[in-house]
């Protein structure tokens, strides 16, 4: 049975399914050489291995398609493209997500795509050139499995007229589609958007033109996709930036009813469609539909007195209006002060307190789901709405215990729980947060929940769902012993799958086969679409949709691990890593041992932030701080912003949490993957995986351990090792704060947290370089080229790409005396507690560098089996997600 809502799919490693319910794809630009002045400069200056840092970090911000364009007059572009997007190939942290060869050369497309991995994107090509030559190119593009962006232009130019702009997709389509027999699917057209309100009478139905051409489009040219560049069209009003976000947000709105796919948009602010002043509203759409003969001139007339950031409405005038439109301000507002105050105003207006929550209550937070699931409202406010809500409920509560009578009426029930091991609930409790904000309710019952507890719950609460979470590697293995166990019990409810470890593949692949009512979750913003489809009359035919795609997946994984080539341990050791060691003087530290911080300032910790993830937990997708200046949750995000700012002001002066660290160093020397440790009592072993994916000529098999200089060379090298915590004493915290209902601040406590122990752990690593170890004592880097990582020296981590085995953990705790000396602790399943830390080894080498082992053989589990005294079958355990076989 297929899945008739699949609108687009393309692939990297792993694919990118794009259906009905999906928000606009988002399009990692940095890699466009016209996007990103650093990586126009690496590119130009050859240091392509740097570049594909850039490349990296749009894959972590969340990037679900890379953009790569070499178009520049001082480079061969063509050369350029084929040289990169091999390295990506090589590195498959980066290739897992689809690639957008983007270039206005034929050659450079035509090249790219021989070097691709999955299938890509090609932008773009039009008939501009006349038909022999569109489908000429549109072939070789059918030829390899692409999707292709049409623009809308011809031999006559670009289309700027409604009837042009039909009439060159039209032909375009009939071209592709009859002639090439081409996937409609697979067809993205660009209608062109264009300024409006210029003065010009011509351009005065631009947006409506593109409107009706792509509501022309979606109707006439069926299965074809849409996008365009929205800033476009509030060109004439660039400086005026409430004007300009009240026209990007009107546009979406009506690009959107039209049916448009993707928007591409500059960053600058874009306001909730529902919350623009109604008067400027009225004077935009007025603008943009057309509407009026003199609308540019009243826009014009009014675009001043719009100007300012400041709010038109006098912040307390809503207090003014009638007690449940105060409630559905409120609540969309996440405004929590007069909750309670409102509440009791319209209990009376009730027969029973219950009905209060099912009406007025319920009735606000539907606009809130709303607002959330067409992407006009983002996290941040949701879970302030959601602070609303239960305070409400909360003070209804004892009035309803006192009738002692009705029960409120959930769409459904769903156990959440992170799987045994782990410590990570953020994203667990950001989906928990939203699925209640539409009227789910929600049992969470915490973190390192074993699978009898999840189960025995499941059943004795009767839940219509379980909803799983995890972050570290071992997860994937602890949710799929859940899933056989459900298969075994012939339990006939959904099971959820999500966190940053899991995907689409793991889910397919390794859980999927042990129980067929599995669906996996990649945000929260999908989790209420799913919840509901699943609880619909229609759950049997999404069900059945699933276990088709996942089988689909799991075929195509199959069949690309049967195309790829691994060399041997072997043929891998001798194709390691190499140093002239005879040259290279391994530096001594000058402060050897160990080294203990407590209570670190956190005014000192908090000059090291790195910002952007902070944002990427909260789904805002972007670098800081231009994500601050973001088109569509820019606005939202400087409040974000403002909130985290006070809160450490408030920690600076009163530190509740617990901040503290350790470092060391060892003399050490390499033995193949392995390196030995001398340490006071006696000598410990690490095991670091190396890459076994074939290489190009000129690419080497790494493993961290080539980083040391080998037993034979009697170099006295040396390895360090690090543990940090900035979450001692978090979680009674937020235990609190989710007891007095404010999940707000207890995730903004979570993420914060997160956010000072990596900074800790910069913080140290340049305590290290420059000081302890003092290999790079005259060091002098800001924080933007310390979060870009421009010294020497790496500092990798047990369960990340280049060290991909947490077992690892146990030796720096080991080595380091971790719990005893600092209080952090491992679990059963090696996740760190507290949740906010960090560790890892610290590696000296000036050409050490971070990579990604990738996949590896049996022979080379064996070897490592062997060396750590384990069975095969225990390392396949923590090894699960790097396996070939």
């Amino acid at each position: 049975m297929s899945d008739t809502r699949i609108k687009l799919q393309l692939s990297g490693l792993e694919p990118l399914i794009v259906t009905e319910d999906s928000n606009f794809v988002n399009v990692g630009e940095r890699t466009n050489v016209a996007g990103s002045r650093r990586f126009l400069r690496l590119i130009k200056d050859g240091q392509f291995e740097e570049a594909l840092s850039i490349a990296r970090e749009q894959v972590e911000g969340g990037a679900q398609i890379l953009d790569v364009n070499m178009d520049d007059g001082l480079i061969d572009a063509k050369e350029a493209m084929v040289a990169f997007l091999n390295l990506i190939a090589s590195e498959p942290d980066i290739a897992r997500i689809p690639i957008m060869i983007d270039s206005s050369k034929w050659d450079v497309l035509e090249a790219g795509l021989k070097v691709v991995q999955g299938k890509a994107v090609v932008n773009s090509i039009s008939l501009k050139e006349g038909e022999q030559e569109f489908l000429r190119q549109a072939r070789m593009i059918r030829m390899f499995g692409a999707a292709v962006v049409v623009m809308a232009f011809d031999e006559e130019g670009q289309a700027d007229t409604y009837e042009r702009r039909i009439s060159i997709c039209q032909r375009a389509y009939t071209l592709l589609t009859h002639q090439l027999d081409f996937p409609s699917n697979d067809i993205i057209f660009d209608p062109n958007i264009f300024p409006v309100a210029t003065g010009m009478e011509e351009h005065k139905t631009n947006a409506l033109d593109y409107f009706n051409a792509t509501r022309w489009i979606k109707q006439h040219l069926p299965g074809s996709l849409v996008s365009g560049g929205v800033s476009n069209v509030s060109f004439s009003f660039r400086g005026n930036t409430s004007v300009r976000e009240a026209m990007h947000a009107a546009f979406l709105y009506h690009g959107i009813q039209a049916g448009m796919d993707m928007g591409i948009v500059n960053p600058t602010l874009l306001e909730v469609y529902d919350e623009v002043n109604p008067t400027l509203l009225e004077l935009v759409e007025d603008v943009l539909l057309n509407r009026k003969s003199d609308a540019t001139e009243r826009l014009l007339e009014h675009a001043e007195q719009f100007r300012s950031d400041t709010a038109i409405e006098k912040i307390e005038e809503w207090r003014s209006w009638p007690v449940e439109e105060r409630i559905r301000h409120a609540l969309v507002k996440g405004i929590v002060e007069y909750i309670e105050e409102d509440t009791e105003a319209i209990r009376g207006e009730f027969d029973h307190p219950l009905q209060v929550i099912e009406g007025p209550l319920m009735d606000a937070m539907n606009v809130v789901g709303d607002l959330f699931g067409s992407g006009k409202m983002f996290l941040p406010q949701v879970v302030k709405s959601a602070r609303v809500m239960k305070k409400a409920v909360a003070y209804l509560t004892p009035f309803i215990e006192a009738l002692k009578s009705g029960d409120r009426q959930f769409h459904g029930k769903i156990l959440l729980a992170t799987v045994k091991g782990d410590v990570h609930d953020i994203g667990k409790n950001i989906v928990g947060v939203v699925l209640a904000c539409n009227n789910y309710e929600i049992i969470d019952l915490g973190v390192m929940v074993p699978l009898d507890t999840i189960l025995s719950e499941a059943d004795s609460k009767e839940v219509d769902m379980i909803g799983l979470s995890g972050l570290i590697t071992p997860s994937l293995d602890e949710m799929v012993h859940v899933a056989t166990e459900m298969g075994r019990r012939k339990m006939n409810i959904p099971l959820l799958i999500g966190g940053a470890t899991t995907s689409r593949v793991h889910t397919a692949v390794k859980i999927a086969p042990h129980y067929d009512q599995v669906i996996h979750v990649d945000d929260a913003s999908r989790a209420v679409t799913i919840a509901r489809n699943l609880l619909s009359a229609d759950a049997p035919l999404h069900l059945a949709n699933a276990r088709e795609t996942y089988r689909n997946v799991a075929e195509n994984y199959a069949s690309r691990q049967e195309q790829k080539t691994y060399a041997t341990l072997e043929e891998a050791r001798a194709n390691k890593w190499k140093c002239d060691w005879a040259m290279y003087d391994p530096p001594q530290p000058k402060e050897p041992g160990l080294h203990y911080y407590r209570d670190v300032p956190i005014a000192v910790l908090r000059e090291y932030i790195d910002w952007t993830p902070f944002f990427h937990t909260w789904e805002m997708r972007g670098k800081f701080p231009e994500i601050l200046d973001h088109e569509e949750f820019g606005h939202e995000a400087k409040r974000l912003y403002a909130d985290a700012l006070e809160t450490l002001d408030r920690w600076q002066e009163d530190t509740p949490i617990g901040i503290r660290g350790v470092c060391g160093f060892f003399p050490a020397f390499s033995r193949d993957e392995q390196v030995i440790i001398d340490t006071p009592r006696g000598n410990s072993t690490l095991y670091f995986l190396r890459q076994q994916s074939k290489k190009a000529a000129g690419s080497n098999n790494y493993s961290l351990a080539d980083f040391i200089a080998p037993e034979e060379t009697n170099r006295h090298d040396w390895i360090g090792a690090f543990a940090v915590t900035a979450g001692l004493g978090l979680a009674e915290i937020c235990a609190d704060l989710e007891a007095d209902h404010d999940d707000y601040r207890s995730i903004l406590f979570k993420a914060l947290a997160d956010r000072l122990a990596e900074a800790f752990a910069e913080f140290l690593h340049e305590e290290v370089r420059t000081t302890l170890w003092g290999y790079s004592s005259d060091e002098q880097l800001n924080n933007e080229r310390l979060i870009s990582e421009d010294y020497r020296g790496i500092r990798p981590a047990p369960g990340y790409p280049a060290c991909p085995s947490h077992l690892e953990k146990r030796a720096i705790w080991d080595l380091l005396n971790v719990e005893k000396e600092i209080g952090m602790k491992l679990t059963d399943q090696l996740a760190m507690y507290p949740a906010a830390s960090v560790s890892g080894f610290y590696f000296a080498h000036p050409d050490s560098r971070y990579f990604g082992v990738g996949r590896v053989s049996r022979d080379q589990v064996e070897d490592y089996a062997s060396s750590v005294g384990e069975s095969p079958e225990y390392i396949e355990h923590w090894l699960t997600n790097q396996l070939n076989y």
